[in-house]
């Protein structure tokens, strides 16, 4: 059981805390500027309904507990680091519960970015709200295994910076290809951490290439679900007897002020 939780032997006795804090501080950074962006270009209002305040408040706090965590570890505070961790964990099922239901209204509003599928937005934001919940479970179970703790969490925090890169990058200008750029954008992170693994060792450690899986098993499952039938029944089902019924689930919206896509 004491060789199972030690780290990889070529990856021991390395410290990498600084590499993680600052990559914290950039994504909390990056979050920040996408939404106050998208505040100040009257693209999103404190008028929206509690629903939304709940989720941003959820997930902008997922924001803080992920960069408080890495700087309790680079000062050396590990109690209060574990203890939080609890509470981290707790935190990830409610941003599940959340996530969920703010898809699901935005469908049933017909509140979908014109620059997504409906039937598209339908299913990557779930499918990347549970992988990352799967990356950052699998960070916690390996909490002993500091190495791959701390990548797996890093991996599982990119997934969740979509929202803010597509908030910054110039969406209605990508599409159809909008999800894809800003899917993308989110890769500079864990790539950062292999070339800088490569850089002091000469090889990625494996669980960048786990979290890479993971991410690009979104990119495939969203883009094979996306067109299939299965979607569109998943999307009919949704937004049965509400707004979004009107919404063809493959048709690209009209920019705001215009009306839906006819089905």
């Amino acid at each position: 059981m004491t060789a199972i939780a030690e780290p990889l032997p070529s990856f021991s006795g390395r410290d990498d805390r600084g590499f993680f804090v600052r990559g914290a501080i950039i994504m909390a950074v990056t979050v920040a500027a996408g939404f106050t962006f998208n505040l100040a270009a009257g693209r999103s209002s404190f008028g929206a309904p509690l629903l939304i305040h709940a989720h941003a408040i959820t997930f902008m706090g997922w924001v803080t507990i992920y960069l408080t965590q890495n700087i309790l570890v680079a000062k050396g505070n590990f109690a209060l680091h574990r203890r939080l961790g609890w509470l981290a964990a707790c935190w990830v099922g409610l941003m599940l519960v959340l996530g969920c239901a703010v898809t699901i209204f935005d469908i049933r509003a017909a509140r979908v970015p014109f620059f997504f599928r409906p039937a598209q937005f339908l299913v990557f934001d779930p499918l990347t709200l549970f992988a990352f919940a799967g990356l950052t479970y699998a960070a916690i179970a390996m909490r002993r295994r500091t190495d791959w703790h701390r990548r797996l969490h890093f991996c599982a925090m990119s997934m969740m910076m979509g929202p803010a890169f597509g908030r910054l990058l110039p969406s209605p200008l990508l599409a159809p290809w909008a999800w894809e750029a800003a899917f993308a954008a989110c890769l500079i992170f864990p790539l950062a951490g292999i070339v800088l693994d490569i850089r002091r060792g000469g090889k990625a450690h494996p669980a960048w290439l786990l979290g890479l899986a993971v991410t690009f098993g979104v990119l495939i499952g969203t883009e094979a679900i996306t067109y299939s039938p299965a979607a569109t029944a998943l999307y009919n089902a949704v937004a049965a007897g509400s707004t979004g019924a009107a919404v063809a689930p493959l048709a690209f919206g009209h920019p705001p002020g215009a009306k839906p896509a006819p089905r």
